[in-house]
This record gives structure tokens, C-alpha cells and sequence, in this order.
């Protein structure tokens, strides 16, 4: 009876041991799986051939002062380019040609594209004012002010992506700054809007902002990004615009015994 007992008792043991460590393999499954799944890294939007446009309209193009784009400047289906000079664009011009209709069908992909995105948390009608914004998709239930100082903080990943979804318009405020801290890139950046978009006077703006209808660039703003307006017109004042580029980051070198 006792040596009954005793095989017993370690085939208990042996059973406790083995459950103990599908417990354990199946705590560290879900701890894996929730920390992939919670640092996801967001896609960029692809911007296909309307990469290389600082400025693409869908009716036309108007621009007063001495804005400058430093990208290409197209338009299409319009026609209409306008203010060029005293603008000047250090790429090249498309008006209603197959480049620049090439760019608008890239231009609605991409922005269907961040139109689709799950999104990671939903904002106000009003950010910026000292807010700090992780990278991530934020959504705008309406329309989205930006106003005071805005910081997009990478967190050290210069790969980091900051989408903007915004169901109705965009405005900046007058003088509004939109910081980039910790490696985060312009080229990372992206507004979808809904309809239209306005910059205030003199705004320093960061991202490429993919507009279903028009956008307004008034007088004295700095964009690094792009203003890619599907359907309506892009109206410049005395900006410069400047085809934002993403830089890899430098690799650490291995030690050498």
C-alpha cells in the first residue's frame, strides 16, 4: 500500500509540474502576442507619383508674392497654373498632363488609404496649445483646429508614423508651430481631410496634407509637406513649400576586437 501511495503521490507531482508549465508557456504566449500587437508600427501612406509634388490642385493653382515650392507643381483635371512668376518652383510644372493625372490617381489612392486606417485614439476639435502626441492614427470626429504649438514626439524611431484623419476641415491658427521631436520625420506626417483645408498666416506646418477638396495657403506659411488638394484649387501666398525626405538613421558600427 505504501509503494501504491508513493508512485501516486509523484504522479500527482508529475501531472502538477506539467500543468504548472502550460500555464507558464501559455502566460508568456499572451504576453507576446499583447506586446506585438500593442507596438504594431504604423505604415506609411503611400504617395505613389505624387511624391514628388510640393503642390497638386484638381481645378487650379493660384499664387500671389514670392512663394516658393521646392518639389514639383502640378494640376489636373484643371488647367490653370497662375502667379508663377514671381512664385518660383524648383521642380517642374504638369497642367492637365499625363504626369500630373498620374499623380491625382496616386493622390486618391493614398488618400483613401489613411481615410482606412484603424484608428488609435480620437482627438478634439482643438489640439496643439503645448498638447505632445505619440506617434499613431488619430481621428477628428468633425473638423480639427491646430493652434499654438503642436509637438509629434517619435519617441527615438525615426520610422515613426503620425496619421490625421479629419471627417470635415483643417485649420491652423495664425503663428501655430507643429514641432517635430525625438526623430520624427515630415515625410511620416500625413492630414487626411474630409473637405478643406486653411493654414493661418505665418504657420510652420509639418506633413502632406491630402485634401478631398480645396487648400489654402495664406501669407508668410512654412510647410514642410505637401499640399495635394483632390478636386479644388491650392492658393498660395508668398509660402515656401518644401518636399519633405526621410532620413535613414545611421548605423551603429560593430566593435571591432
Amino acid at each position: 500500500m505504501t509503494g501504491i501511495s508513493s508512485r501516486a503521490s509523484r504522479r500527482s507531482a508529475g501531472y502538477s509540474l506539467l500543468a504548472a508549465w502550460f500555464v507558464m508557456i501559455t502566460a508568456i504566449a499572451v504576453i507576446i502576442t499583447t506586446q506585438s500587437t500593442a507596438g504594431a508600427a504604423v505604415a506609411p501612406v503611400g504617395l505613389g507619383t505624387a511624391s514628388s509634388f510640393g503642390v497638386l490642385a484638381g481645378s487650379t493653382v493660384t499664387n500671389t508674392s514670392h512663394t516658393i515650392v521646392n518639389g514639383d507643381l502640378g494640376v489636373s483635371p484643371g488647367t490653370a497654373v497662375t502667379g508663377f512668376p514671381p512664385g518660383s518652383v524648383t521642380g517642374a510644372v504638369h497642367s492637365a498632363d499625363g504626369v500630373a493625372a498620374g499623380a491625382q490617381s496616386d493622390l486618391t489612392t493614398a488618400y483613401n488609404d489613411a481615410a482606412g486606417r484603424s484608428s488609435s485614439g480620437s482627438v478634439g476639435p482643438f489640439i496643439g496649445a503645448g498638447q505632445t502626441l505619440s506617434p499613431g492614427v488619430y481621428t477628428a470626429t468633425s473638423s480639427l483646429d491646430v493652434g499654438g504649438a503642436l509637438t509629434l514626439n517619435a519617441q527615438g524611431d525615426p520610422s515613426a508614423v503620425f496619421i490625421f484623419q479629419v471627417s470635415s476641415t483643417l485649420v491652423t491658427d495664425s503663428a501655430s508651430t507643429i514641432i517635430l521631436t525625438n526623430g520624427a520625420q515630415a515625410c511620416n506626417v500625413f492630414w487626411q481631410v474630409g473637405s478643406s483645408a486653411t493654414l493661418g498666416t505665418h504657420s510652420t506646418f509639418q506633413g502632406s496634407i491630402l485634401a478631398l477638396q480645396s487648400i489654402s495657403v495664406t501669407t508668410g506659411d512654412t510647410i514642410e509637406g505637401r499640399a495635394l488638394a483632390r478636386n479644388g484649387a491650392v492658393t498660395l501666398d508668398d509660402d515656401t513649400i518644401t518636399v519633405p525626405s526621410c532620413v535613414s538613421p545611421t548605423p551603429t558600427p560593430t566593435p571591432t576586437s
